[in-house]
C-alpha cells in the first residue's frame, strides 16, 4: 500500500505530537506515525510538565500555537511557580499533570486537527532519491514494517527512546523502547547510511509505587500553590479544572543505602554492562551514592499520577538495581515499610543523532527534507522535545508547502535566535555545540534572560507565529487584547504623578520610605517591595484598570508591572543581544575553505569545517573558537 503526504512526523511522543500537529496546522497534509495510537504523547518518566527553563519553554511553545501547554492545563493536578522568591527572568511554571487524561487530551486535539492523519505502524527505512551526490539527496518517504509506503518531501523524525532501545534491570536486558513496548530496529541503520553520525545514551526512571501502601504520617505533604494563570496564554479561568493533589516528600535513610550499596555489583551503571551516559542532572540513586558517600540521606518526592489512580511516582530514586534490591532498600524508609509497588525502575539505552549535522531549521545538512526533533537530537526532557518538535514541524510544512508550489519564496525557514526564546537557545547549543551528555535547558544557559521571561512569551512569539500559520486568528487577537491592556497600563504611570499625601499612609505599611515630594507612578511601582497591587489600593483609577479584563486581569498586572520594574534591565539587554545580532547578520557558510585558512588555529579548522556554521555569531559560539579566530573570519569578509 502507497499513502501521499506533504509531511510524515515518525514518532507519536511530546516532539512528533508538536510537530504533527504544526504542521498540518499550517496546511500541510500530515501523517503521524506511531506504534500505538493509545499512547500518544506518553509521559515516560515523571507525570509532571515545566519546571526551571522548562516552564518557560512551555509557555513559547504555548505562544507559537503549540499543544502542550493546553494539554498541562486541562489535566494538571499540581500547580506551582518556582523560584518566586528571585527575579522574574527565573519565574519558572511547574504542573503535576493525570498522566492517563493527559495521552487523551492529546489525543483527541490530534483527532480534531485538519489535515492531520495517524497512522498505527513502526517505520523501519527512509526512501531516499537516486542521487549519489550528498548535497542533492532527498527524502522521499518511509518504508514500515508491514510494507506500507509512505510518500512525503518532508520526513519528521521524533523517535525518542525506541530506537534500538535495550531496557536494563540488574544483569537482566531487554529490548524495548519503553517498559512493555517493542524498539525500534533498523531505523538507526537507514539514517546512518547517509553519513548521519550516531551514538548511545542512557536514561531511567524510578520504582512506581501503590498508594495504598505508603505511611503517609511519615511523609511532609507539598501542597500545591492558588494560581492565577496557567501555562496556556489561551486559558480563560486561569484555574485547573480538575482536583488539586498534595505531593509529599521523605528522605532515603543509611540502612537504605546498605542495602543499595549492597547491589552495586550487580548494577549495569558500574558492571560494564551500560557503557553510554546517562543525564548529569537526573541522576540515579545509585549514582548518588557514589557521587555523595558521606550523604546519610537523600531527598524523595512522592508524586500522584492522576485522580482515578493509586499509582504514585518516586521522584529522585531512579535506578536500575535488581528488582530485589530496590524493594528491600525502599522498606527502609519509614513511610515505605510496608510498601508495594507496580513495577520497578529501569534504565535504558538508546541510539541518538549528532545535532551538529543539523541547520537551525533542524533539517539535516546531508538530506533535504530529513529534519530530527527530541531525544534522537541528544536532548532529555518532554518540554525540550516539545520545542523541537514545533520547530521541525513548522519548517517541515513550509519546505513541503515551497515545494508544491515549484517556487521557493525565500522564506521557508523559521528560525528563533537566542535572544527569541529559550527554544531558540535550545537549539543553537544542539546546532553548533553539540552534546556529550542528554542536554536539559537551564536558566543559566540563556545570556538573555531577562528578555526571556515566562510572563512575556507571547509578546516575543505569537505575531511571528501567526504570520507563519501555525498560530490561529483568535490566538493572535487575543495577544493584541492583552498587548493593549498592557501598554495602557504602563502608559497611566508613566504619567501620572502621584502626591505624597495619597501614599504615604501605604508606604509607611509596606515598610517603604514615605515621599517627601511628589513623583512619577512608575517610580513607585519601581521600588522593591512594593507591588502593583498595593499601590493600586491608593489609586482608583489604577485599580480599575488592573480589574480589566475581569478574567485575565492578574495576567495583564503581572507583566505590566515586572516592564516598569525592571525596564533598565531589559532596555539593557535588548542593547546588547542587538550588538550580537550585528554578527548573526554576517553569513559565512560557504564562503570558505576553512582547513586553508592558515590564519586560524588547528583547533577553529577542524571544528568550522565540521559544523559549518552559517553566520560569524553561531561560529563565535562553538567550543574552541576564539575571540582572534573570529577577527580573521571578520577581516576575511571585509569587517
Amino acid at each position: 500500500m502507497k499513502k501521499f503526504y506533504d509531511v510524515i512526523v515518525v514518532g507519536g511522543g511530546h516532539a512528533g505530537c508538536e510537530a504533527a500537529h504544526a504542521a498540518a496546522m499550517m496546511g500541510a497534509k500530515t501523517c503521524l506515525v506511531t506504534m500505538d495510537m493509545n499512547k500518544i504523547a506518553q509521559m515516560s518518566c515523571n507525570p509532571a510538565v515545566g519546571g526551571i527553563a522548562k516552564g518557560q519553554i512551555v509557555r513559547e511553545v504555548d505562544a507559537l500555537g503549540g499543544g502542550m501547554g493546553l494539554v498541562t492545563d486541562m489535566t494538571a493536578i499540581q500547580f506551582r511557580m518556582l523560584n518566586k522568591s528571585k527575579g522574574p527572568a527565573m519565574w519558572s511554571p511547574r504542573a503535576q499533570c493525570d498522566r492517563g487524561k493527559f495521552i487523551w487530551q492529546w489525543r483527541e486535539m490530534l483527532d480534531h486537527t485538519p489535515n492531520l492523519d495517524i497512522w498505527q505502524d513502526q517505520v523501519e527505512e527512509l526512501i531516499i532519491s537516486s542521487s549519489q551526490m550528498p548535497s542533492q539527496r532527498q527524502i522521499t518517504g518511509v518504508r514500515t514494517i508491514w510494507g506500507c509506503e509512505i510518500y512525503a518531501p518532508a520526513v519528521i523524525i521524533t523517535a525518542g527512546t525506541f530506537l534500538n532501545g535495550l531496557m536494563h534491570i540488574g544483569r537482566k536486558m531487554v529490548s524495548g523502547g519503553r517498559c512493555a513496548e517493542p524498539a525500534a530496529l533498523h531505523l538507526t541503520e537507514s539514517i546512518a547510511t547517509l553519513g548521519i553520525r550516531h551514538n548511545r545514551m542512557k536514561t531511567g526512571t524510578p520504582v512506581r509505587i501503590d498508594r495504598r501502601s505508603v505511611h503517609f504520617e511519615d511523609t511532609e505533604p507539598q501542597p500545591g500553590e492558588n494560581v492565577t494563570s496557567l501555562f496556556s496564554y489561551m486559558s480563560e479561568t486561569g484555574r485547573p479544572s480538575l482536583p488539586q493533589l498534595p505531593c509529599y516528600t521523605f528522605n532515603t535513610t543509611p540502612e537504605c543505602h546498605d542495602i543499595l550499596r549492597s547491589g552495586l555489583d550487580d548494577s549495569p551503571l558500574y558492571n560494564g554492562q551500560i557503557q553510554s551516559i546517562g543525564p548529569r542532572y537526573c541522576p540515579s540513586i545509585e549514582t548518588k551514592l557514589h557521587t555523595f558517600p558521606e550523604r546519610n540521606s537523600h531527598p524523595l518526592f512522592l508524586e500522584p499520577e492522576g485522580t482515578d489512580t493509586n499509582e504514585m511516582y518516586l521522584n529522585g530514586f531512579s535506578s536500575s538495581l535488581p528488582m530485589d534490591i530496590q524493594l528491600e532498600a525502599l522498606k527502609k524508609i519509614p513511610a515505605l515499610r510496608d510498601v508495594k509497588i507496580y513495577r520497578p525502575g529501569y534504565a535504558i539505552e538508546y541510539d541518538f543523532f549528532d545535532p551538529t549535522q543539523l541547520s537551525h531549521t533542524l533539517m539535516s545538512k546531508l538530506c533535504n527534507g530529513l529534519f530530527f526533533a527530541g531525544q534522537v537530537n541528544g536532548t532529555t526532557g518532554y518540554e525540550e522535545a516539545a520545542g523541537q518538535g514545533l520547530i521541525a514541524g513548522i519548517n517541515a510544512a513550509l519546505l513541503a508547502g515551497s515545494k508544491a508550489s515549484s517556487e521557493s519564496t525565500g522564506k521557508n525557514k523559521f528560525i528563533l535566535h537566542r535572544d527569541e526564546a529559550y527554544i531558540g537557545v535550545l537549539i543553537d547549543d544542539l546546532v553548533t555545540k553539540g552534546v556529550d551528555e542528554p542536554y536539559r535547558m537551564f536558566t543559566s544557559r540563556a545570556e538573555y534572560r531577562i528578555l526571556l521571561r515566562q510572563d512575556d512569551a507571547d509578546a516575543r512569539l505569537t505575531k511571528k507565529a501567526y504570520e507563519v500559520g501555525v498560530a490561529t486568528t483568535e490566538r493572535y487577537q487575543w495577544w493584541k487584547e492583552k498587548q493593549e491592556y498592557v501598554d495602557a497600563i504602563i502608559d497611566l504611570c508613566n504619567n501620572t504623578n502621584v502626591k505624597p499625601k495619597y501614599v504615604n499612609a501605604m508606604l509607611e505599611q509596606a515598610g517603604s520610605t514615605p515621599l517627601s515630594v511628589g513623583c512619577k507612578l512608575r517610580e513607585l511601582i519601581a521600588r522593591p517591595g512594593i507591588d502593583i497591587w498595593t499601590i493600586a489600593e491608593a489609586m482608583p483609577k489604577l485599580k480599575a484598570m488592573l480589574n480589566a479584563p475581569a478574567n485575565r486581569h492578574r495576567e495583564i498586572a503581572e507583566t505590566a508591572e515586572i516592564q516598569l520594574k525592571y525596564a533598565g534591565y531589559i532596555e539593557r539587554e535588548k542593547i546588547t543581544a542587538e550588538k550580537m545580532h550585528r554578527l548573526e547578520d554576517i553569513h559565512i557558510k560557504g564562503h570558505f575553505k576553512y582547513c586553508d585558512i592558515q590564519g586560524l588555529s588547528t583547533e577553529a579548522r577542524q571544528k568550522l569545517d565540521r559544523i559549518n556554521p552559517e553566520t560569524i555569531a553561531q561560529a563565535s559560539r562553538i567550543p574552541g573558537i576564539s575571540p582572534s579566530d573570529i577577527n580573521v573570519l571578520l577581516v576575511l569578509m571585509g569587517r
